[in-house]
Parts: C-alpha cells; structure tokens; sequence
C-alpha cells in the first residue's frame, strides 16, 4: 500500500514544483496580465512584418524597420539599467505599458485609415525601441521582487522557476499570437491587429497597479550616472561566466534571431503561401520555444544549465542551416520547432544562471547589458540578414547566420571547464550545491 502511494505523491511533488513560483501574489498578477498582453505584442511582430513587406515587397526594408526598432535599444539599455538600479521598477513598467499601448494604437489609426507609409512604421517601431530600451531590463530585475516576500534575497529555485515561467507565458503567446494574426490579416487588414494589441495592454497595467510591492531600502543615487554605469560594466566585464555567457548570447541576437524579419520572404516567396503561411511559420517557432521553457519550469535546480546553453546554441545553428535548405512546408515547419526550442533554451538558461549570479546591487545595470544582448545586436542582426537576403537570397541568408551560430556553440564548449570551476564555489555559498565532495558522475554531467 505505502508503496503505491509514495510514487503517486511524489509524482503530484513534481508537478507542483513547477509551478512553485505562482505561489507568489504578485508573480500570479504578472502572469495573468502579461498572458493577455504578449498575444497582442506577437500580433503586432507578425503584422508590422507583413505590412512592411506588402506596401515595399523589399528584404532590404524589412531589416531597416527591424534596426530602427532595436537600435535605441542598444544605444539606451547601459543607461536604462542604471535608472533601474535607482527608481520603482513596478511605476517604471506601469510607464512603459501605457507607452507601449498609445504606440499600438497609433499603428492602428494609420493603418486602418490607410494613410500609413514606410516612414511612419519606421518611425513607431523606433519609438517602440525607445520604450523596449527600459522596459525589458525593468521587467528582468522586477521578476526578482516579484518572488520575494520582503527586503530579503528571493529563493533562487522560484527566482529560476519564475523566469522559465516567464518564457513559457512568452511562448504561448508566441504560438497563439502568430496564428490568430494570420487569421485577423487575411480577414480584415493588419490594423486590427496592431487595435487589439494597443488595448491588451490594459490588462498588464491593471495587474502591476494591483500589486503589493513590499517597501524595500532606498536606493543609493548619489554616484553619478556616468560612475554606475563603468562599475556595471567592469563587474560584467571582470566576472568571466556572465562576460562568456553574453558574448555567445551577442552573437547568437547579432545572426540567428533576426531569421524572423526574412519570414515573409519564406512564407511568399519560398513555399508560396501567404499570411497564413506566416502565422504557421512562427506559430511552429513558438510551439518548440513552448516545449523548451515547460521543460525548464519542470527542473527542480539550476545546476546543469551551462551545458544547456551549448547545447541549445548548437541546436539553434544546425536548425537554422537546414531550414534554409528546405523547400518543404511539413519540413519547414519541424525545422521551426526546432529553432524555437535551442533559442528559448539558450535565452531562458542564460537569464537564469544570470540572474542567479548577480548582485541584487547591479541587478538592473548586468539585466541592461543582456537586453543589449538580445535585443541590442538584433538590429545589426536585422540589417545584416535583409543585406544577405538582399545579395544572396534568403534561403542562404539563413543557412550562413546559423553556420555562425555553431560557430558560436563550439567557442562557448572551448569555455565550459573554466566557467564552472568559478561558479561552483558560487552555488556551494548559496546552498544550490549541497557539498564539494559531491559525486564525480555529477561533475562530468556539467552540474554547473
């Protein structure tokens, strides 16, 4: 009898802790908020893409739409950063949604009164970028007060959990959000897209003012800018695993993830569909980015995860390189899975060990230097895959982006042993490793 009921208990153990974070008020509140919002951000991708690419029919302008909205990222997010380390992040984000919305709707009247040119989606999308630059390291540093209980450090396992969480409400956004876009442009116009994207944010301002954010201790504000800003990148710069684990990160942002601005050049041009194709497409990306961050949700540590973020940037490139060989819609739709799966591995591994390491002191200036990262090397990324595509075509645009992102894989492999001999003392402090006479099967498993 015992026997029966111990297997069944522990299988229920297991699930719960999967969902662990959730426990916490104000992450429920977030979760809920952001589900509806991030539909309409993933609306809005799919759209503005097959909007640039109806009114210009260029590869070329599709990546100047990207670099215009993520260049301000990569100018502005050192700087977001340090005002992160000083404001209220929760008012921060209520700022960044309500601007984000008006940006939305702003993309909606022009479209829908069709008066809309490629000067003003440039325009917008720059604007977007403006906000993204201190929205996305506001958003990384909150998740930490977000599974606190006060003043105090979080539990590192929900602060892991919360973040893989996170890219799973990403992901599901990711697959529902393209497909319903497809639907909603093939039936009335892409401007009802970027309408319903502008309104969901009010679900996410709603849930940030609902919360109860514990009154933590002021935050010092008397260096100047420019100082904080050189401590940050000297401690991101200084610290090995957070330097290797974001110059692979770079490259990966810089030429494997910018194959999203070159899908409506696939979805048309390549299997000869329309914006169905499109939403199938990155539909397909999100059902493996899906896949990835559940099965991180469900681990019950963070030890391992440096492994993982090798193994999924060459999962990633080899994806990448075979997608553009395909002329197939079955193939290309399992190759999408699969890029979607090693990118939201590497990206959801890389946030956790990250965020697990850094200082609460320079939480906001380390999570600015990974929004430029993986937003910040995106419009470089974005040019360079529309030149590409451009010059060479965009199957074999694709094929040369992911050649570097093995590339990539192999340096970081080259970089595994030195990493792990310094963050293992790290976890050992932090209880994550419970004694460093802990079984050698477990080292050679890449237990960091």
């Amino acid at each position: 009898m015992g026997n029966t009921t111990e297997p069944t208990a522990s299988k229920t153990s297991r699930y719960a802790h999967a969902w662990r974070a959730l426990r916490h008020r104000n992450f429920r509140l977030f979760f809920t908020g952001q589900s509806i919002s991030l539909i309409g951000t993933w609306m809005t991708r799919i759209a503005t893409a097959w909007l640039v690419y109806r009114l210009t029919g260029s590869a070329l302008l599709l990546g100047v739409v990207g670099f215009a909205g993520q260049i301000p990222t990569f100018l502005l997010a050192p700087f977001a950063g340090v005002l992160v380390d000083r404001l209220n992040r929760r008012n921060l984000l209520v700022w960044t949604q309500v601007l984000a919305g008006v940006q939305s709707l702003a993309m909606a009247a022009l479209t829908l009164a069709k008066v809309i040119t490629i000067h003003e989606i440039i325009a917008l999308s720059a604007f977007q970028g403006l906000i993204n630059a201190f929205d996305m390291p506001g958003r990384q540093a909150f998740l930490v007060q977000m599974v606190s209980e006060g003043e105090g450090n979080p539990d590192k396992q929900d602060l892991g959990n919360a973040i893989a969480l996170n890219s799973s409400m990403v992901n599901m956004a990711r697959l529902i959000g393209p497909a319903l876009a497809g639907i909603v442009i093939a039936a009335v116009g892409e401007g009802y897209c970027f309408a319903i994207d502008g309104f969901s944010y009010i679900a996410v301002v709603v849930s940030l003012l609902m919360m109860v954010i514990p009154l933590a201790s002021p935050r010092s504000a008397s260096a100047p800018m420019l100082e904080q800003l050189k401590e940050g990148w000297s401690y991101v710069t200084g610290f090995p695993p957070i330097r290797t684990i974001l110059t692979l990160f770079a490259l990966l942002s810089l030429m494997g993830m910018p194959f999203v601005i070159l899908m409506p050049i696939f979805a048309s041009q390549v299997l000869h569909g329309g914006p169905h194709t499109l939403g199938f497409l990155m539909g397909a990306s999100g059902v493996g980015a899906l896949v990835s961050a559940l099965s991180l949700a469900f681990r019950k540590t963070v030890r391992g995860l440096t492994t993982m973020i090798q193994i999924s940037a060459a999962v990633f490139g080899a994806a990448l390189v075979l997608f553009g060989l395909s002329r197939n819609l079955l193939l290309s739709l399992l190759l999408m899975t699969v890029v979607g799966f090693g990118m939201m591995q590497g990206m959801a591994a890389s946030n956790t060990v990250i965020q697990t390491l850094v200082p609460e002191d320079k939480r906001g200036r380390v999570m600015s230097y990974y929004t430029m990262a993986f937003v910040g090397m995106a419009p470089f990324g974005s040019l360079l895959a529309g030149a590409l595509a451009h010059r060479f075509g965009a199957p074999h645009a694709i094929m040369i982006t992911g050649t570097f992102c093995l590339a990539g894989a192999l340096w970081f492999s080259t970089r595994l042993k030195s990493i792990r001999a310094i963050i293992r003392p790290i976890y050992i402090e932090m209880g994550i490793v419970q004694s460093p006479l802990e079984p050698a099967m477990e080292d050679r498993a890449g237990s960091n």
